[in-house]
This record gives structure tokens, sequence and C-alpha cells, in this order.
């Protein structure tokens, strides 16, 4: 499901979709406390129903979905929109909640055994966290949820085994509906926003290819009538024609383009460097996409070219449509950008860095809770020990206005590099802007050479080591020459006083806290409402703003349907609610949500890519508190348990940060395995605190066992968006630190007497 609505919406839909999940898991438990006399009786009739209701209602939810018109680029202003996304979130909640239903009734059933069941369960998500990430490899994301479908007819089958007629005419029937509904399914009906929909309404335009893996669904699109013409940037003093192009679209967005070689390659700001000396014969291109800026090296006169792509499918693609990668100059290497960096033993004369997201991405903030290992203080510095004396970085971004997203890479600049005064320069066109960071001090023949460059193509020298600030803001001309000003201003001791006073977040982003892309400042809003009737409503990160109200439907969401609910089951039932029991389940909730989520982060720098670092966290983390789970039996809850997780929890972050930079050169089966030697410990320990309690429940308070299963499944629901949220404002460390916290509040609950 991730995947799917990464490719029909946007990426931030990551957040609600583990939320979503647990909130089924936590109203199932409101369920299962409500009728647990009238459900024990019937248990195998009910889990049966209960699994095979998840095998239908993942289907049909999907299906609903994609018949609502749903719109989250107007979530913030449009209380229709809100309201569509409640729905979905409710109606996403009800696979997850049919498939709680049935653990839940088991572990209540069972509950004396509760460290073997939760074992079983956990182990079953570990496996089925590195499986699907296999299977997305083969099969395209609907054919995965299809199949995995089948997986809750099997259990359904399992529970009624004692009777096969009903098990087999189950599983027929089932399996039946699945294959009818599949054309149903295709295909996918993306945003309308989107580029690749916004491609498809031009007339002769049509999908030639699609290639799918867990990275991106890529859509290869030519047009017979209307050609792309794709050249960010491109000066407006050209007047020739540009070659013919085909694009690729990355999960409907992020365009890339194969393109033929021309003229109008060096009418764009990244050409500048080429123009500063003639000597640039070693050349990185990082995210290559479609090979443009390799074009562009190759027509510059660069020897050798090393083009880094992370999705091996794009390669295939523009290996099939396009020469470029044939050239016997150019070396194609299938690796992450940071995870390049930092296992090349080579050296370049210019690395380039251009235009990795889509343009409706950057204008739209849907990036503003999506971490970036690439643009962070130490990415800047291990890229400057990849250049050799003199050599060039160059990043090109989208303009915003007023800026932000380059503004915060100057700052990243100035903080990462010794006497950035004469190191930094800066150009650009109508919409978007080059930043050229040099090893070295730019000489005044080099400045020379790039304000003739600019002067040529109609764009501006926004900053450069001895330009005035009437020398700024000539051809594209802004209110404010803000680039200018913001260069000047983090240049100077003064830079601090800049950071609180811009209206937007620059702080440089770190690896602790990589959410380059996070520009809003809370102080901000009202004056970004009061502009809403101007165009002021862009200016606010919206992507960010779908989490924040996904944080507080969920909230909603839990106390309505969970925690209000079993307060009254338990003063219906003449017992006062438990509080102690509620801040229990509650905390080992949230730290361990926390704790994953941390230590997803962590290992994405580890193993070059976030899809690698959610596989391995999840699988190890669920396989590993299984097997801890499962070990528990032996022990009694004791409160050294929750404050071992605590002081292994930090210890062990404290580890993955700093061994990140020495494995990110070792070869891919070593940082896995030292990744899973990091989690194993603390994943064992995790899995204890939990099946503990609910054995002892069952021999003190028996129902209440489904009453802590909705506790815990509730502050799951909340955290698995707000750890984001508050990774963003305290980074990952904090997050770790938080679920320590809280592991030592269960610690501090746990009494003989009521535990």
């Amino acid at each position: 499901m991730i995947r799917l609505f990464s490719i029909v919406d946007w990426y931030h839909f990551t957040f609600l979709v583990i939320s979503l999940a647990l909130l089924g898991y936590g109203v199932s438990g409101t369920f299962l406390a409500l009728l647990r006399n009238w459900l024990l009786p019937r248990f195998a009739a009910v889990a049966a129903a209960g699994s095979a209701g998840f095998a239908l209602t993942a289907i049909g939810a999907f299906l609903i979905s994609q018949r609502i018109e749903f719109n989250s680029l107007e979530i913030i202003w449009s209380r229709r929109q809100l309201g569509l996304l409640f729905v979905l979130y409710l109606l996403f909640a009800i696979p997850f909640f049919c498939a709680a239903t049935s653990v839940g009734l088991t572990l209540a059933r069972f509950a004396e055994d509760s460290p073997r069941i939760y074992r079983a369960d956990l182990i079953g998500g570990g496996s089925s966290a590195a499986a699907i990430t296999l299977m997305l490899f083969i099969l395209h994301p609907l054919d995965c949820l299809l199949l995995i479908s089948g997986t809750g007819l099997a259990s359904a089958a399992l529970f009624l085994f004692p009777r096969r007629i009903w098990a087999a005419t189950l599983l027929a029937a089932g399996l039946a509906a699945i294959i009818a509904v599949r054309p149903l399914l295709f295909p996918l009906h993306l945003s309308q926003f989107k580029e690749l929909s916004m491609a498809l309404r031009l007339p002769g335009a049509r999908i030639v290819e699609e290639r799918s893996n867990p990275l991106a669904l890529l859509a290869v699109v030519e047009n017979s009538k209307v050609p792309f013409r794709f050249a960010p940037g491109l000066s407006l003093n050209y007047t020739d024609e540009i070659p013919p192009q085909i694009g690729i679209f990355s999960d409907g967005g992020s365009l890339t383009v194969i393109s033929a070689r021309g003229p109008h390659l060096d009418f764009v700001p990244s050409a500048a460097v080429y123009h500063l000396r003639g000597n640039l014969q070693s050349v990185a291109v990082i995210g290559a996409g479609g090979g443009t800026e390799v074009l562009s090296a190759l027509g510059h006169g660069a020897e050798r070219i090393a083009a880094v792509e992370i999705n091996p499918q794009m390669v295939d693609v523009v290996r099939r449509r396009s020469p470029v990668y044939s050239d016997p100059r150019v070396t194609v290497i299938t690796a992450e950008a940071r995870h390049f960096i930092g296992s090349t033993v080579q050296s370049y004369d210019l690395i380039q860095i251009a235009l990795l997201d889509s343009l409706a991405a950057s204008a739209s903030g849907v990036q503003a809770l999506s971490p970036s290992y690439l643009y962070t203080v130490e990415a800047f510095q291990e890229l400057m020990t990849r250049l050799r004396p003199g050599g060039y970085l160059v990043i090109t971004r989208w303009m915003q206005v007023p800026p932000r997203d380059m503004v915060k890479l100057l700052a990243t600049a100035v903080a990462a590099i010794e006497s950035p005064s004469r190191s930094l320069a800066l150009i650009r066109s109508w919409n978007t802007a080059s930043l050229i960071v040099k090893r070295g001090d730019f000489t005044n023949a080099e400045i020379d050479a790039l304000r003739r460059f600019a002067d040529e193509r109609s764009f501006d020298v926004d900053y450069a080591p001895g330009i005035g600030r009437e020398d700024v803001n000539r051809y594209n001309v802004l209110e404010e020459p803000y680039l200018f000003d913001a260069a000047s201003v983090l240049l100077s001791e003064t830079r601090e006083d800049f950071f609180e006073r811009y209206k937007f977040f620059v702080r440089p982003a770190t690896d602790n806290r990589p959410f380059f892309f996070h520009t809003f400042k809370w102080r901000v809003l009202p004056e970004l409402l009061r502009l809403r009737q101007r165009g002021g409503m862009p200016l606010i990160e919206w992507g960010y703003f779908v989490v924040v109200a996904g944080v507080a439907q969920a909230l909603l969401a839990s106390l309505v349907l969970i925690v209000a609910p079993l307060v009254w089951i338990r003063r219906a039932n003449g017992a006062e609610p438990v509080w102690r029991l509620i801040a229990y389940f509650a905390s080992i909730g949230f730290g361990f949500l926390f704790l994953e989520i941390a230590f997803i982060q962590s290992l994405t720098l580890i193993l070059g890519h976030p899809l690698y670092a959610v596989a391995v966290a999840l699988a190890s983390f669920l396989l590993f508190a299984g097997i801890g789970s499962g070990y528990s039996k032996r022990f009694q809850l004791q409160p050294a348990i929750p404050i071992a997780v605590a002081v292994v929890a930090l210890v062990e972050i404290a580890l993955v940060r700093g061994l990140s930079a020495s494995i990110l050169g070792l070869n891919t089966p070593t940082r896995l395995l030292i990744s899973i030697v990091l989690v194993a410990p603390l994943a064992f320990l995790m899995g204890m605190p939990f099946p503990l309690a609910l054995r002892r429940l069952s021999q003190v308070d028996p129902a209440a066992v489904p009453w802590a299963w909705a506790i815990n499944g509730s502050a799951s629901v909340v955290s698995a968006m707000s750890a984001t949220i508050f990774a963003v404002h305290a980074g990952f460390s904090g997050v770790a630190l938080a679920a320590a916290v809280l592991y030592g509040i269960a610690a501090l609950t746990v009494e003989k007497r009521t535990c």
C-alpha cells in the first residue's frame, strides 16, 4: 500500500498507511472488549471471518479509493478534502481491523500462551517485510496486493480446518472474487496533478512501456504530435529547436528525458561550470536518469564520466532507447548517491547533481517530511573530498520565490566548507538556479568567464566573489536580490540572526535531521493564510500539514473509537479504569514505533536506500522481537526488562550513528549483516514487554487482555506519524531518546499487584 499510495498520490502517505493499519488494530481491541463473551465461544468462525474479511476488504478498500475524487493538494484550504482524507483513513483501516480481530481474538483465547502466539505473529510480520521487497521486484504492486489477499483466505481456511468443506468453499469463492476484481483495479488512477497525468492529456501522448520495482513505477511516454521539449532553466535567448525527447516518469512524477545531443545543453545554468576552465576531464553525474547531464558532459569534452543512477530499470530503459550509456567514455554505476560518495575511491574535476525531484513536488512542498541524506552538511563534506584540487560541485535546484531551497543549500555549503567566501558562486535562470562550489578559491578569470556566460544567455549571477549588489538581479528580475542578500548574510557573523529572522526554516540539514525540504515555520502561518487569496497557499508545505492533519485525525479516532469505549466498558462493568495499565501499554506502543522509525532512518544512510532500510529494519525488528517474545516465557514481568530496552536503545543508536561513515565503503552483504547485528539485541528485548504483560493480565484480569491490546494499538496509531514530526524538530537521535524515556515510564508502572 505504501508503494501504491506513492504512485497514485504522494510519498508522504507512507505515514498515513502505517497509522491507519494500527488504527484498525486498536479498534479491533475495542470490538473484542465489547463482545468478548460472545466471540470467544465462536472463536474459529470469527477468526476465520476476520481473515477472510482482510482478504476481501484489502482489495475493496483500494478499489473504492480509486473512485473517490480526493485531491491532497487542496487539503489545507478545503474542508471537503480534509473530510475525504478522514474517509480514506477509516476505509483503509477496515482490512487491518479484520486481520487484527483474528490475531487479538487468538491472544484473548490463548492468553496464557501469548509469548508463543506473539512470537508467531512477529516472525510472520518480519518474514513478510523481506518477502514483499522481493515480490515487488517481480510483480506490479497491484498484483502483490491480490496475492497478499490470498494469504488472508489461507489463514481463514486454517482456522476452519476441521470443517474441510467450508474451508474449500471459502477458498474457492474468495479466489474467484479476487480473479474477477482484477480488471477493475487496472489501470491505476493517478492524481490529476501528477506530471504523468498532465502529460497524457496532450494529444498524441501514449505510454509505450511500464517497468515496476520497489524503487519506482517507470512510465515511458512518447508523443507523436507534441514531442517533449524538456530543458529546465533554458535561456530565453535560445532560439533553435530542441531535439525530440522521450519522457520517463517515476511514480507519475520526477520527469527525466531521453534526448539527443544538441546546442540547447549549453544554454542552461548547470553548463556554466564548463566555461570556467577547459580541462574538466573527469565528471560524476549523480542522479543520471535519462542521461541529459551525461550528454552535456560528453558535448563539453569530458573523457571519463561516471553516471550514477539508483534504479537499474531506469538504466535498462535508457540503454535500449539511447546510445548515451553505451559511449565508451561513460561508466554507469547503479548506486544510491550517498553510498556512491562514501564508497568510491575516485576523485573528479566536476560532480553534477541536477534536479533530482520534480517542479510540482518542489513547489508544493510534498517532500517536506521526506528525509534526504544528499543535502546534509556531512554529505557536502564528503562530496568535497571527492573533488580534485580546483574541482567543482554543481547542484541545480528549482527556483522558488521567495527562495527556500537555494538559501538552505547556501547555508549548508557555508557550514560544510572552510573559507567559503571565495569558494561559492550562484547562477540563476527564470526557473532554476545552480550553486557552484569550488575546492579552492575562484580566480578572477573564472569569475569573468562566469559573468560572460550569464550575460550571453540572460542569466543572473546572484553571487560570486567580488560581485556587488548593483551587479545582480538584472535579467530575471525579482522583487529583491534575495539570493545575494542571503549569501552575504550567511557569509557574515550575523547568520544566526538571519536564521531567526528569515520567514522560512533554512538552517542546514544534518544526518541527524536530514529534512532538507522542510522550511516551514509555524509563526509565519497566520501571514500565509492571509495571503491565500493572492496565491500564498503554495508557500505552505502541504506535505507537512497532511501529516499534521493525520496526527490530529489519528488522535481523534483513537480517543473516540478506542479509549472512550474502553473506559465506558470498565465503568459499566463496575471497574475503574486502570490508569497504570494505560500508561504501560501506551508507553511501549509509542516506544516500539519510535525506535523502529529511528532505526529505519539510521539504516537508510548505511544501506543506501529507504527501501532496503525499511525491509531490513522491519524484518530484523519483527523476527528478533518474535524470538524474544518466545524466549520471554521463561521470565516474569519485572521493571528491569523495559529499562534494559531503554539502555540498549541508547547504546545501539549511538553505535549506528558512530559507525555510519566507516560502514558506507563496505560491500552490500557486509552492510546488511552489520545492520542486522546492530538491530538484533535491541529487537530481542523489545519483544518481551508486551507478551509478558498480557500473560500477567490473563492471570489477574482476563477481561482486560483485549483492552490492553486496544490501548497499545491506539498509542501506535498516533506514534507512527508523530515520530516523524518529532524527528523534524528534534532529530532521529531525539526520537530514540524519547523512546528510551517511554520505556522508562513503562518500567515505573510495573507493579506486582496490578501487572
